[in-house]
């Protein structure tokens, strides 16, 4: 686990845990953690090792310990990573990212069972494409070199219990994820997340290599400084469309 502080001089500390193989080297993450930064928080940064043994031991308690010597945080996490900042404790906010809380079905649970009963934690299993389609149309050569190719059986499975030990979703947590995003399983989030808690926007995995991350900016800083009250209060009802009338009484009461 590594970890940076970026804009030491921030007035209010933002945990970001990335997700898997995301650097701040890459320049799509920088612009984000340049963002956090400009917006005047002191973001301490986590990026999470590409192979684990053991959730715990190598994703969770490294953040987990680390937080507790902050009095009072803001969080943001990425796929991955938001599978170890829903375990975390702490908090005033929880802004997640295409949250990674399931295979997606391209990984069929009966493939992912079998293949994670080899005892080793050699990473041999290819863990599938990673492309600008995938990601998002922003995606650098660098980004899409630098992300592994290959995951372990010990990563397939402690990564599967950690997400079939989900903690409850924090009531005021929001998530921005993309229906076209072909990384993660969606459901999990639908099962978790009230539907006007969650943001959609038309790209890849991820938002911050997407084109359309600026439309989103003012909306996600948002969610970091006021959860999902920003959210509600930004909800638009449609003018043109039918039924239109009766949904901005109902908005209204």
């Amino acid at each position: 686990m590594r970890h940076r502080l970026f804009n030491e001089d921030g007035e209010t500390d933002l945990v970001f845990v990335m997700g898997l193989g995301n650097r701040w080297t890459h320049e799509n993450v920088s612009w984000l953690i340049g963002t956090l930064a400009d917006a005047g928080y002191r973001v301490h940064a986590f990026e999470i090792p590409t192979n684990i043994d053991d959730f715990k031991a190598d994703w969770l308690e490294p953040v987990a310990e680390y937080v507790i010597d902050l009095e009072e945080y803001q969080l943001l996490a990425h796929s991955a990573g938001s599978l170890i900042a829903q375990a975390l404790d702490g908090a005033e906010n929880h802004v997640y990212l295409s949250p990674w809380w399931g295979y997606n079905e391209d990984y069929p649970d009966v493939v992912i069972d079998l293949a994670a009963q080899i005892p080793t934690s050699a990473p041999f299993l290819p863990r599938g494409e990673v492309s600008k389609a995938t990601i998002g149309d922003l995606a650098s050569d660098h980004q899409l070199a630098t992300s592994p190719k290959w995951v372990s059986p010990s990563f397939l499975r402690e990564t599967r219990r950690a997400q079939a030990d989900l903690l409850d979703i924090d009531h005021d947590a929001v998530v921005f994820c993309s229906l076209r995003d072909t990384v993660i399983d969606l459901r999990p989030i639908g099962e978790r997340v009230p539907p006007e808690h969650v943001v959609l926007y038309d790209g890849g995995h991820e938002l911050f290599s997407s084109s359309v991350r600026d439309q989103y900016v003012d909306l996600l800083l948002a969610a970091l400084e006021a959860g999902a009250d920003a959210i509600e209060s930004k909800h638009v009802v449609p003018t043109e469309t039918p039924g239109s009338a009766e949904a901005a009484e109902l908005e209204a009461e």
